[in-house]
């Protein structure tokens, strides 16, 4: 094994972004707490997030989004 090779963090050897890594690792960190924590950290978890649609160069009306949605 390279120098090169060995300094890779091994999400990235996985093809996985830091992103997608940390979002796995969240999931399973709350998936082993115990209650109250879990239903707690589980509120947190949901994101919120506006989507708007533009038209000839104007924002249209935005909305509001989960993303269970």
């Amino acid at each position: 094994m390279s120098a090169t090779a060995a300094a890779v963090p091994f999400w990235r050897a996985a093809g996985m972004t830091y992103i997608g890594y940390s979002n796995i690792c969240a999931t399973l960190v709350r998936g082993c707490l115990k209650e109250p924590f879990k239903s707690e950290a589980a509120s947190r978890a949901v994101i919120h997030f506006s989507v708007a649609k533009w038209a000839d160069g104007k924002q249209e009306k935005s909305t509001i989004r989960k993303d269970s949605d």
